[in-house]
């Protein structure tokens, strides 16, 4: 089933993820759905100094929207930030620094957010974390795991009060197609059973993700939450995880403006909202979260569970 669905995913990939795939896709694009201001809302894009998070970024800048860039490097930031208000005319361009992998300073900024600004209109959960070997952050967690599923939990978790009083509230959240690969497995979140490997583990957590995505909207029905899946993109994160594949696929890989056009569509398009929420996008379109005959589906009990599992370990992290 494995092989199965590898290949399966490989062909889709081809024909679908890549600059070409997106090119096609786009001449059923409705091109006034973004054709919005979003002057006086806000956004708040984690990994917002490159690749996706970076065009993205810019993209709602132009439209007016005030945002928020979390991101780990200061230096990087600051220069990205230069970057688009020049090229967007854009003042209202904020920078915060946080690594999400370090999980008590992720609910330390997320609580320190809500108390200094009134409002949030979007939070996009973009930044993405992909390792080699296993390894561990100070308190004890997996670090792909930290970063990419429990910073996005509890992001969400804290940030909600803020985004329900906010008008038209949205969480959309930056996943990958190999997530298509992967069945939810509550029992190793932490990836410490087996042979570690990086890209299955990131995968992993992409799932992780939808699943959330899922929960999170049936739980609070006023926000519009959304998953996506931005095609094989030249991205950072991918050059350096993934060498053999970057240099291999360079040619057909989506770039990042590419990348982030659903996810910017997502946020700031009426079109988007029509659609109902917690579900998986890609090129604008809402698609399976599975592949056919992949066996990747779970039960709602085992969804609730591993929501469960996040709660508490994201309470044992909480701030007092």
């Amino acid at each position: 089933m494995s092989l199965y669905r590898n290949s399966a995913w490989f062909l889709k990939g081809l024909n679908e993820f890549t600059k070409g795939g997106f090119l096609s896709a786009s001449k059923n694009f409705v091109e006034k759905d973004l054709e919005t201001s979003v002057v006086g809302r806000s956004f708040l894009i984690t990994g917002a100094n490159s690749g996706i998070g970076k065009a993205t970024a810019m993209a709602i800048a132009k439209k007016g929207g005030t945002i928020h860039m979390v991101c780990r490097n200061k230096d990087k930031a600051e220069e990205a930030r230069a970057e688009i208000v020049k090229e967007s005319g854009n003042k209202e361009i904020y920078v915060h620094i946080l690594d999400l992998s370090e999980t008590k300073k992720v609910w330390e900024f997320a609580e320190s957010f809500k108390k200094k600004y009134k409002t949030l209109n979007v939070l996009i959960n973009n930044a993405g974390c992909m390792v080699t070997k296993r390894e561990e952050n100070g308190e004890g967690l997996e670090k792909s795991f930290a970063s990419n599923s429990l910073a996005v939990y509890i992001l969400i978790k804290s940030l909600i009060p803020l985004l329900e009083k906010s008008p038209e509230p949205r969480v959309i959240t930056v996943s990958s197609g190999g997530m298509l690969v992967q069945k939810l497995r509550t029992g190793n979140l932490q990836s410490q059973m087996g042979r570690y490997d990086g890209t299955m583990v990131y995968a992993q957590n992409k799932r992780q993700q939808v699943v959330m995505t899922e929960q999170f909207a049936k739980a609070h029905p006023n926000i519009h939450f959304s998953v996506m899946h931005p095609g094989w993109v030249d991205t950072p994160t991918i050059a350096n995880a993934m060498p053999d594949f970057h240099s291999s696929m360079k040619e057909r890989l989506r770039t990042p403006e590419q990348g982030a056009d659903t996810v910017v569509w997502l946020a700031v398009s009426e079109a988007a909202v029509k659609n109902p929420s917690g579900r998986f996008f890609q090129d604008r379109q809402m698609v399976s979260a599975h592949l056919p005959l992949a066996w990747t589906h779970t039960s709602q009990l085992e969804d609730q569970k591993f929501m469960s599992v996040m709660e508490d370990l994201a309470k044992s992290f909480q701030p007092h």
